[in-house]
Protein backbone atom coordinates (compact mmCIF):
# COMPACT_ATOMS: atom_id res chain seq x y z
CA UNK A 1 0.00 0.00 0.00
CA UNK A 2 1.34 3.47 -0.69
CA UNK A 3 2.21 5.64 1.87
CA UNK A 4 2.56 9.25 1.77
CA UNK A 5 5.46 10.92 3.53
CA UNK A 6 6.44 14.33 5.02
CA UNK A 7 9.88 15.86 5.96
CA UNK A 8 10.22 17.15 9.37
CA UNK A 9 13.53 18.58 9.87
CA UNK A 10 15.72 16.00 7.79
CA UNK A 11 13.80 13.09 8.90
CA UNK A 12 10.75 11.45 6.99
CA UNK A 13 7.82 10.08 8.77
CA UNK A 14 4.20 9.31 7.66
CA UNK A 15 2.13 11.83 7.32
CA UNK A 16 -0.80 9.90 8.89
CA UNK A 17 1.54 9.34 12.18
CA UNK A 18 2.41 12.96 12.50
CA UNK A 19 -1.17 14.37 11.77
CA UNK A 20 -2.33 12.43 14.17
CA UNK A 21 -0.05 12.90 16.90
CA UNK A 22 -0.70 16.60 16.00
CA UNK A 23 -3.90 16.69 16.17
CA UNK A 24 -3.55 14.35 19.42
CA UNK A 25 -1.69 17.26 21.86
CA UNK A 26 1.80 16.74 20.72
CA UNK A 27 4.00 19.62 20.45
CA UNK A 28 7.14 18.76 17.81
CA UNK A 29 9.94 21.20 18.61
CA UNK A 30 12.15 19.68 15.91
CA UNK A 31 15.92 18.58 16.07
CA UNK A 32 14.58 15.17 17.05
CA UNK A 33 13.25 12.31 15.70
CA UNK A 34 9.30 11.67 17.48
CA UNK A 35 8.24 8.73 18.65
CA UNK A 36 4.72 8.43 19.44
CA UNK A 37 3.54 6.90 22.99
CA UNK A 38 0.11 7.27 24.35
CA UNK A 39 -1.05 9.61 21.32
CA UNK A 40 1.31 12.59 22.70
CA UNK A 41 4.55 13.12 20.63
CA UNK A 42 7.43 12.69 22.64
CA UNK A 43 10.91 13.78 21.50
CA UNK A 44 13.75 11.61 21.48
CA UNK A 45 17.28 12.44 22.61
CA UNK A 46 19.08 14.52 20.25
CA UNK A 47 22.49 13.02 20.97
CA UNK A 48 21.04 9.74 19.94
CA UNK A 49 20.86 10.97 16.12
CA UNK A 50 23.57 12.90 15.81
CA UNK A 51 26.35 11.04 13.34
CA UNK A 52 29.27 9.59 15.46
CA UNK A 53 32.37 11.68 15.08
CA UNK A 54 34.97 10.61 12.92
CA UNK A 55 37.60 9.05 14.98
CA UNK A 56 40.92 10.47 15.08
CA UNK A 57 42.53 8.58 12.99
CA UNK A 58 43.31 10.67 10.36
CA UNK A 59 46.87 11.91 11.64
CA UNK A 60 47.64 8.08 12.12
CA UNK A 61 47.35 7.59 8.96
CA UNK A 62 49.32 10.65 8.28
CA UNK A 63 52.44 8.80 9.88
CA UNK A 64 51.63 5.70 8.50
CA UNK A 65 52.35 7.89 4.78
CA UNK A 66 55.70 9.47 6.61
CA UNK A 67 58.04 6.81 5.48
CA UNK A 68 56.70 6.58 1.84
CA UNK A 69 56.68 10.38 1.80
CA UNK A 70 60.57 10.34 3.04
CA UNK A 71 61.12 7.41 0.43
CA UNK A 72 59.40 10.17 -2.40
CA UNK A 73 61.49 12.93 -1.45
CA UNK A 74 64.57 11.42 -1.14
CA UNK A 75 64.43 9.28 -4.39
CA UNK A 76 62.39 11.46 -6.41
CA UNK A 77 61.94 14.83 -5.50
CA UNK A 78 65.12 16.14 -4.68
CA UNK A 79 66.87 14.13 -7.41
CA UNK A 80 64.74 15.69 -9.81
CA UNK A 81 66.17 19.17 -8.49
CA UNK A 82 69.66 18.60 -8.65
CA UNK A 83 69.09 16.93 -12.30
CA UNK A 84 67.48 20.25 -13.41
CA UNK A 85 69.82 22.71 -11.76
CA UNK A 86 72.83 20.60 -13.13
CA UNK A 87 71.14 20.78 -16.68
CA UNK A 88 72.14 24.41 -16.53
CA UNK A 89 75.52 23.78 -15.73
CA UNK A 90 78.69 23.29 -17.15
CA UNK A 91 81.07 20.60 -17.19
CA UNK A 92 84.29 22.32 -18.43
CA UNK A 93 82.83 25.53 -15.65
CA UNK A 94 82.26 24.35 -12.37
CA UNK A 95 82.02 28.14 -11.12
CA UNK A 96 79.24 28.78 -13.93
CA UNK A 97 75.39 28.00 -11.79
CA UNK A 98 73.47 28.91 -15.04
CA UNK A 99 73.94 28.48 -18.64
CA UNK A 100 71.91 27.47 -21.37
CA UNK A 101 74.98 25.93 -23.33
CA UNK A 102 73.80 22.46 -22.79
CA UNK A 103 70.81 22.86 -24.26
CA UNK A 104 71.90 24.91 -27.39
CA UNK A 105 74.84 21.74 -28.04
CA UNK A 106 71.96 19.78 -27.76
CA UNK A 107 69.89 21.47 -30.69
CA UNK A 108 73.11 22.62 -32.73
CA UNK A 109 75.53 19.01 -32.55
CA UNK A 110 73.86 16.35 -35.12
CA UNK A 111 74.08 13.27 -33.10
CA UNK A 112 72.29 14.51 -30.39
CA UNK A 113 69.41 15.71 -32.50
CA UNK A 114 69.71 12.45 -34.45
CA UNK A 115 69.04 10.63 -31.65
CA UNK A 116 65.61 12.60 -30.93
CA UNK A 117 64.48 11.79 -34.55
CA UNK A 118 65.53 8.16 -34.14
CA UNK A 119 64.15 8.03 -30.32
CA UNK A 120 60.50 9.57 -31.82
CA UNK A 121 60.28 8.00 -35.14
CA UNK A 122 60.74 4.45 -33.37
CA UNK A 123 58.48 5.43 -30.84
CA UNK A 124 55.65 6.42 -32.41
CA UNK A 125 55.86 3.75 -35.40
CA UNK A 126 56.13 1.03 -32.13
CA UNK A 127 53.54 2.80 -30.33
CA UNK A 128 50.81 3.21 -33.39
CA UNK A 129 51.40 -0.23 -34.29
CA UNK A 130 51.20 -1.60 -30.99
CA UNK A 131 48.08 0.24 -30.14
CA UNK A 132 46.37 -0.57 -33.19
CA UNK A 133 47.47 -4.84 -32.76
CA UNK A 134 46.51 -4.43 -28.92
CA UNK A 135 42.82 -2.92 -30.15
CA UNK A 136 42.28 -6.40 -31.94
CA UNK A 137 43.67 -8.38 -28.87
CA UNK A 138 41.16 -6.44 -26.58
CA UNK A 139 38.57 -6.94 -28.64
CA UNK A 140 38.97 -10.68 -29.22
CA UNK A 141 39.39 -10.84 -25.30
CA UNK A 142 35.85 -8.97 -25.08
CA UNK A 143 33.83 -11.44 -27.37
CA UNK A 144 35.53 -14.42 -25.77
CA UNK A 145 34.33 -16.74 -22.69
CA UNK A 146 36.06 -19.37 -20.32
CA UNK A 147 38.84 -21.18 -20.82
CA UNK A 148 39.85 -19.77 -24.03
CA UNK A 149 39.63 -16.48 -22.60
CA UNK A 150 41.84 -17.31 -19.01
CA UNK A 151 44.32 -19.33 -21.28
CA UNK A 152 44.89 -15.95 -23.42
CA UNK A 153 44.71 -13.61 -19.96
CA UNK A 154 47.82 -15.95 -19.15
CA UNK A 155 49.74 -15.32 -21.99
CA UNK A 156 49.66 -11.56 -22.24
CA UNK A 157 51.01 -11.61 -18.32
CA UNK A 158 53.71 -13.65 -19.13
CA UNK A 159 54.65 -11.68 -22.82
CA UNK A 160 54.28 -8.60 -20.77
CA UNK A 161 57.25 -9.24 -18.65
CA UNK A 162 59.09 -10.17 -21.14
CA UNK A 163 61.47 -7.32 -22.06
CA UNK A 164 64.98 -5.80 -21.72
CA UNK A 165 68.28 -7.93 -22.33
CA UNK A 166 66.44 -11.57 -22.55
CA UNK A 167 63.86 -9.61 -24.98
CA UNK A 168 67.13 -8.56 -27.25
CA UNK A 169 68.92 -11.73 -26.67
CA UNK A 170 65.83 -13.97 -27.94
CA UNK A 171 65.77 -12.40 -31.02
CA UNK A 172 69.11 -12.78 -31.56
CA UNK A 173 68.60 -16.56 -31.59
CA UNK A 174 65.71 -16.13 -33.65
CA UNK A 175 66.24 -13.36 -35.98
CA UNK A 176 69.92 -13.06 -35.84
CA UNK A 177 72.87 -13.29 -38.25
CA UNK A 178 73.12 -17.16 -37.47
CA UNK A 179 69.69 -17.16 -36.19
CA UNK A 180 67.07 -20.06 -36.36
CA UNK A 181 65.01 -18.79 -38.88
CA UNK A 182 67.41 -17.18 -40.82
CA UNK A 183 69.30 -20.67 -41.32
CA UNK A 184 65.65 -21.99 -42.07
CA UNK A 185 65.50 -18.99 -44.89
CA UNK A 186 68.93 -19.64 -46.66
CA UNK A 187 68.07 -23.19 -47.18
CA UNK A 188 64.97 -23.05 -48.45
CA UNK A 189 65.68 -19.63 -50.53
CA UNK A 190 63.17 -17.32 -48.26
CA UNK A 191 64.74 -14.01 -49.93
CA UNK A 192 62.89 -11.40 -47.34
CA UNK A 193 63.83 -13.09 -44.62
CA UNK A 194 67.44 -13.96 -45.53
CA UNK A 195 67.73 -10.62 -46.01
CA UNK A 196 66.62 -9.23 -42.93
CA UNK A 197 68.55 -7.15 -40.95
CA UNK A 198 67.99 -7.64 -37.28
CA UNK A 199 71.09 -4.84 -36.31
CA UNK A 200 68.83 -2.33 -37.59
CA UNK A 201 66.22 0.30 -36.83
CA UNK A 202 64.07 -1.70 -38.31
CA UNK A 203 64.96 -4.88 -36.34
CA UNK A 204 64.79 -2.41 -32.86
CA UNK A 205 61.16 -1.45 -33.97
CA UNK A 206 60.15 -4.88 -33.99
CA UNK A 207 61.02 -5.30 -30.57
CA UNK A 208 59.72 -2.91 -29.42
CA UNK A 209 56.42 -3.58 -30.82
CA UNK A 210 56.71 -7.14 -29.52
CA UNK A 211 56.88 -5.75 -25.98
CA UNK A 212 54.13 -2.96 -26.62
CA UNK A 213 51.47 -5.56 -27.93
CA UNK A 214 51.09 -7.31 -24.19
CA UNK A 215 50.88 -4.38 -22.49
CA UNK A 216 49.17 -2.29 -23.95
CA UNK A 217 46.19 -5.03 -24.90
CA UNK A 218 46.05 -5.72 -20.73
CA UNK A 219 45.32 -1.73 -20.45
CA UNK A 220 42.61 -2.14 -22.72
CA UNK A 221 41.08 -4.90 -21.50
CA UNK A 222 39.41 -3.41 -18.84
CA UNK A 223 38.04 -0.31 -20.70
CA UNK A 224 36.23 -3.47 -22.76
CA UNK A 225 34.46 -4.25 -20.17
CA UNK A 226 32.66 -0.70 -19.66
CA UNK A 227 30.91 -1.44 -22.73
CA UNK A 228 27.24 -2.16 -22.16
CA UNK A 229 25.44 -4.97 -24.09
CA UNK A 230 22.38 -2.61 -24.28
CA UNK A 231 24.11 -0.23 -26.34
CA UNK A 232 24.91 -2.81 -29.39
CA UNK A 233 21.41 -4.34 -28.71
CA UNK A 234 19.48 -0.66 -28.97
CA UNK A 235 22.31 -0.10 -31.83
CA UNK A 236 20.40 -3.69 -33.46
CA UNK A 237 16.95 -2.50 -32.64
CA UNK A 238 17.81 0.60 -34.78
CA UNK A 239 18.96 -1.48 -38.06
CA UNK A 240 22.85 -1.29 -37.61
CA UNK A 241 25.44 -3.60 -38.20
CA UNK A 242 28.51 -4.37 -35.65
CA UNK A 243 30.83 -1.86 -37.95
CA UNK A 244 28.67 0.83 -37.19
CA UNK A 245 28.32 0.12 -33.59
CA UNK A 246 31.65 -0.07 -33.14
CA UNK A 247 32.63 2.93 -35.44
CA UNK A 248 29.83 5.13 -34.27
CA UNK A 249 29.38 3.93 -30.82
CA UNK A 250 32.38 2.05 -29.35
CA UNK A 251 35.04 3.40 -30.47
CA UNK A 252 34.01 7.00 -29.52
CA UNK A 253 33.69 5.83 -25.68
CA UNK A 254 36.74 4.16 -26.03
CA UNK A 255 38.79 7.13 -27.19
CA UNK A 256 39.99 8.65 -23.54
CA UNK A 257 41.45 4.83 -22.63
CA UNK A 258 42.60 4.25 -26.32
CA UNK A 259 44.99 7.60 -26.04
CA UNK A 260 45.52 7.06 -22.09
CA UNK A 261 47.29 3.86 -23.41
CA UNK A 262 48.55 5.20 -26.03
CA UNK A 263 50.96 7.72 -24.01
CA UNK A 264 52.09 4.65 -21.61
CA UNK A 265 53.33 2.95 -24.95
CA UNK A 266 54.95 6.11 -25.86
CA UNK A 267 56.75 6.98 -22.46
CA UNK A 268 57.38 2.86 -22.36
CA UNK A 269 59.54 3.26 -26.23
CA UNK A 270 60.88 6.52 -25.24
CA UNK A 271 62.47 5.39 -22.24
CA UNK A 272 63.65 1.98 -22.86
CA UNK A 273 66.77 1.20 -22.81
CA UNK A 274 68.20 -1.96 -22.19
CA UNK A 275 66.56 -3.74 -24.94
CA UNK A 276 68.28 -1.22 -27.71
CA UNK A 277 71.33 -1.57 -25.45
CA UNK A 278 71.86 -5.15 -25.29
CA UNK A 279 70.97 -5.23 -29.19
CA UNK A 280 73.04 -2.05 -30.78
CA UNK A 281 75.18 -0.72 -28.03
CA UNK A 282 76.06 2.78 -29.21
CA UNK A 283 76.30 1.50 -32.74
CA UNK A 284 72.60 3.15 -32.85
CA UNK A 285 71.96 7.09 -31.64
CA UNK A 286 69.30 6.73 -29.15
CA UNK A 287 68.53 9.63 -26.74
CA UNK A 288 68.46 6.83 -23.54
CA UNK A 289 71.68 5.71 -25.00
CA UNK A 290 73.06 9.04 -25.23
CA UNK A 291 72.11 9.81 -21.71
CA UNK A 292 73.79 6.82 -20.50
CA UNK A 293 76.90 7.79 -22.42
CA UNK A 294 77.05 10.89 -21.12
CA UNK A 295 76.76 9.73 -17.34
CA UNK A 296 79.10 6.13 -17.74
CA UNK A 297 81.26 6.93 -20.62
CA UNK A 298 84.33 5.26 -21.83
CA UNK A 299 86.27 7.94 -22.15
CA UNK A 300 85.04 11.19 -20.75
CA UNK A 301 82.02 11.84 -18.58
CA UNK A 302 79.40 15.02 -19.41
CA UNK A 303 77.04 14.60 -16.46
CA UNK A 304 75.71 18.33 -16.84
CA UNK A 305 75.06 17.22 -20.35
CA UNK A 306 73.19 14.27 -19.86
CA UNK A 307 70.69 16.26 -17.27
CA UNK A 308 70.10 18.46 -19.66
CA UNK A 309 69.17 15.03 -22.21
CA UNK A 310 67.18 14.08 -19.29
CA UNK A 311 65.00 17.23 -18.85
CA UNK A 312 64.79 17.55 -22.97
CA UNK A 313 63.31 13.60 -22.35
CA UNK A 314 60.77 14.96 -19.59
CA UNK A 315 59.68 17.85 -21.74
CA UNK A 316 58.46 15.35 -24.53
CA UNK A 317 56.75 13.23 -21.86
CA UNK A 318 55.37 16.16 -20.55
CA UNK A 319 54.15 17.29 -24.23
CA UNK A 320 52.29 14.23 -24.28
CA UNK A 321 51.07 13.61 -21.29
CA UNK A 322 49.20 17.42 -21.18
CA UNK A 323 48.44 16.17 -25.29
CA UNK A 324 46.61 13.49 -24.16
CA UNK A 325 44.65 15.64 -20.62
CA UNK A 326 43.63 17.51 -23.43
CA UNK A 327 42.35 14.92 -25.87
CA UNK A 328 40.62 13.06 -22.74
CA UNK A 329 38.99 16.38 -21.59
CA UNK A 330 37.32 17.35 -24.77
CA UNK A 331 36.06 13.50 -25.73
CA UNK A 332 34.62 12.94 -22.04
CA UNK A 333 32.47 15.73 -21.76
CA UNK A 334 29.55 13.61 -22.69
CA UNK A 335 29.83 11.79 -19.83
CA UNK A 336 29.04 14.92 -17.47
CA UNK A 337 25.66 15.62 -19.59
Amino acid sequence: MRRDFRVVGREHYPAAELTGSICAGGAYRGGGAPSFTGGNLIMRNENQLKKPKKGGFGRYYLLALLPFLILVVLYEILPLIMLIADSFRLDKEPSVLFSLDNYKKIFSTLSYTKAIANSLKITLISSLAGIVIAFLGARAAYDSHGLYKRLYMTILNITSNFAGVPLAFAYMIILGNAGVLKLIASQYGIGFLQNFDLYTSSGLTMMYIYFQIPLSTLLLIPAFNGIRNEWNEANMLLGGTNTHFWTHVGIPVLIPSIFSTLSVLFATALCAYATAYALLMNNFSLLPINISASFVGDIKTKPKLGAALSVVMMLILCIVILLNNYITRKTTKWEGR
